[in-house]
Order: C-alpha cells, then sequence, then structure tokens
C-alpha cells in the first residue's frame, strides 16, 4: 500500500460555471485520486493517499521505520485553474482553504498550507490546528497578503508531521479554497495553533509560577536518583538539568489557584542555558532539509506514569511505571527549539493554548525535555534558588478572568 513518493498522472482540468463563482471543492467522490501530488519528507517514513468507498480519502503513514520523529506527509493540490486569481488584487481579498478531517489518536496537530511556484517563505500561510478527539472536525486558513497572480500555480496542502514513530490513518471528508472578502467572511474554524509565534513581553503574563519539581531520569541507568547532578562554576557548585541521549529532564508545576481555570492564549516556558556541548555534519549526512533539524531540545507533554513524584527520589523505573514511552507521553512534542548557548541566557518556549489548558486541568502532569540529535545542554534547576533564583525553570500564563 505504501510507497515513498507518488507522483499521479495529471487529468484534463475542468472549468465549472458555477465552481469557477464559488470555490474549489473536492469530495473525494470521483472513485480515485485525481490531480493530487502526495509525498513524505525528512524522516525515514512511507505513505498513501486512498479514495475510500464512503466519499472521503485517507493518509496512510507508516513511520515504524522513522529514528527521530521528525517527517512530514504532504499532501499537495494546483488549484489556480480553479479560481480567478485576479480577485486577489482586490481590496481586503484572500485565499481561505477549508478541510473537514478526523484522527485516530488524538491530540494532534495538522496543518494547511497554502504557496505558490514562486514561494520562499513556505511559513508564511501556514496554520496547525488541534485535533483532541476522533471526531470530525472542520478546520479552515485563511492567507495573509497572499502574492498569487494569473498565470501562478496555486498550491493547498493539508499536511500531517511529526506525529511518533507508528502507523497513522487522517481521513478527509472534503477540502475546499475560496477567494474570500476578508470584512465579510468570518472567523476560520478549528483551534489553530500558530507556527513558531513571535515571544511575547512577560509582563503581558498574569501569572508567573517557578517549577515545583525538577529532575532527571536516566534510560541507561533506571534505578539511579539524580537529584545531586551538578557542575563546578567559579561562584561554587550548581545544581542543574543536563539532557543528552539517555538522559532526559521531566518538570511538573502546582498551579495553585489557577488550576482548573481556563487558559487565555498560549503560555510561556521559561528554562535558563548553563552549558552546550554539540557538534556533527548533520546536513552532509542527511541532507539539506532533515538536517537542519539537529541538533535541538524537543519539550512533550507527560500525560502518564507516577503522578506525584519526588525529585529527591525519582528514578526512571519509578517515573515510567512499567508504561510504555508512547503510554506516558505524547508521542507530538510541543516544540522543538534551538538552545540559545550563550550561559546564562533563558531560553522561552511557546505553550500552545490546548497544551496549557491541560496543564490547567491535569490531563497534562507536566513536561519533559528530550535531545533531538547529538546534544549534551544543561539548563540551571530550581535548587539554585539562594544564589540565582532568576534561573529556576518558570511557567508564565494568563486565565481568563486574570
Amino acid at each position: 500500500m505504501f510507497q515513498k513518493k507518488i507522483v499521479p498522472v495529471l487529468s484534463v482540468l475542468f472549468l465549472f460555471s458555477g465552481l469557477c463563482k464559488a470555490q474549489f471543492i473536492d469530495n473525494f467522490d470521483k472513485g480515485a485520486i485525481e490531480d493530487w501530488l502526495y509525498f513524505t519528507g525528512d524522516g525515514n517514513t512511507e505513505m498513501d493517499f486512498v479514495q475510500e468507498k464512503e466519499g472521503m480519502a485517507t493518509l496512510y503513514i507508516d513511520a515504524t521505520k522513522d529514528q527521530n520523529n521528525v517527517w512530514y506527509a504532504i499532501t499537495k493540490r494546483n488549484v489556480a485553474p480553479y479560481l480567478n486569481l485576479k480577485k486577489l488584487k482586490g481590496p481586503d481579498t484572500e485565499l481561505r482553504v477549508e478541510a473537514r478531517v478526523r484522527i485516530k489518536n488524538p491530540p494532534k496537530r495538522v496543518n494547511i498550507m497554502v504557496n505558490t511556484q514562486r514561494t520562499t517563505e513556505y511559513h508564511h500561510d501556514l496554520m496547525e490546528f488541534e485535533l483532541q478527539d476522533e471526531d470530525w472536525h472542520v478546520i479552515s486558513m485563511t492567507t495573509k497578503d497572499l502574492d498569487a497572480v494569473p498565470g501562478d500555480s496555486l498550491y493547498i496542502q493539508f499536511d500531517v508531521t511529526d506525529f511518533g514513530r507508528e502507523k497513522y490513518e487522517v481521513d478527509m471528508d472534503y477540502i475546499k479554497a475560496d477567494i474570500i472578502n476578508t470584512k465579510n467572511a468570518g472567523p476560520d474554524k478549528g483551534i489553530q495553533i500558530p507556527y513558531h509565534p513571535p515571544i511575547p513581553a512577560l509582563s503581558s503574563f498574569s501569572n508567573k509560577i517557578e517549577v515545583t519539581q525538577d529532575a532527571l531520569i536516566n534510560l541507561e541507568y533506571p534505578d539511579l536518583n539524580l537529584n545531586n547532578w551538578q557542575v563546578w562554576e567559579k561562584e561554587g557548585p550548581s545544581r542543574v538539568l543536563t539532557v543528552n541521549g539517555k538522559q532526559w529532564a521531566i518538570l511538573r508545576w502546582d498551579l495553585g489557584s489557577a488550576k482548573g481555570s481556563k487558559a487565555k492564549g498560549a503560555g510561556l516556558l521559561e528554562i535558563t542555558t548553563q552549558s552546550v556541548t554539540t557538534g556533527g555534519n548533520y546536513i552532509e549526512v542527511y541532507g539539506d532539509q532533515l538536517g537542519e533539524e539537529f541538533p535541538r531540545v524537543r519539550i512533550i507533554e507527560i500525560w502518564a506514569g507516577e503522578v506525584s513524584w519526588d525529585q529527591q527520589e525519582v528514578t526512571y523505573n519509578s517515573f515510567m511505571q512499567g508504561k510504555t514511552y508512547q503510554e506516558v507521553f505524547n508521542t507530538q512534542m510541543i516544540y522543538d527549539i534551538e538552545v540559545d548557548k550563550t550561559p546564562g541566557t533563558k531560553n522561552f518556549i511557546t505553550i500552545s493554548q490546548p497544551v496549557m489548558q491541560r496543564m490547567l486541568d491535569g490531563t497534562t502532569k507536566g513536561l519533559l525535555i528530550r535531545p533531538l540529535g547529538a546534544i549534551d545542554v544543561s539548563f540551571y534547576a530550581s535548587e539554585n534558588k539562594e544564589r540565582a533564583a532568576e534561573m529556576t525553570p518558570k511557567l508564565y500564563f494568563n486565565t481568563e478572568g486574570k
């Protein structure tokens, strides 16, 4: 079923009078996938894009051979022949792409993207969406200052990225695109997760909470507690959270009176660099696209395991409680970051509104920090309060009414 890359035979494109006036739409009811490109990239994954009998299409993704969970599966179609691109020159006009989709392993993020054959900044018109259950969800994205003119190819994409290292299915009931007037078209649909949003001023957050427990778990020494992990600096010993291939950091917060409240927008995680050791010829080995993803650090939701672990006692085995990685952690990361290498520099990581809400609800028990690539990173831990309180990991967020 799976193929690494598929380029379909392009059929003759039609311009229906009603469709030209209204929109491009594919209801996947023609008996077979037509005029779509679909392919995987970066990691070692395989995919297929199949027309189902009940009038929908399914992306089948096999990521079981992938090593790093850095992969994408793309469906892509040129909709320019169906649209009057001259309309994009009018005031307040943009392209809106809408799809009805569902997944089988929530919560996970998918994304919609728009580009042309001239696009160089592919993240400009890209929006991620979180699907929180197995129901059908309508999601839509409206472009911003779309640069598309008559004669261009105008591609719409529905993409799946970094779900994990298993097999996945994503269903699509329909996808459509229309040139709209943004003043009267109404808001977009779905739980939008802006891709790499700017970091807001810390003063914009009403809640600032220091980490309650932060610890290290070591896969090679699973019964070892590492609460006294430290490095010697000029001022004396400092407790640090050192993350590498065999050692990860776990963090949790006592949210106090904010627990159970409604998250207002995204939050921020603050962690302070103590040291970074890195290297490697990633681009030479993996190529430009995959190679540039390394080395980084991943921030991941903790869903299960020991809930009330104590940093002075926790070990890998006591924390995992005999469960698998997939049972304890969300296999799709919240964020990958390039750590600032300057000692004492603060790293700010966006915690999306849905994740922040799960933390307030207690569904997400805390955060995991693990490496992506061959890298050793140390962040200052909470035990340094006496001489470096400002370096303690912190969580910033807003809640409704506060």
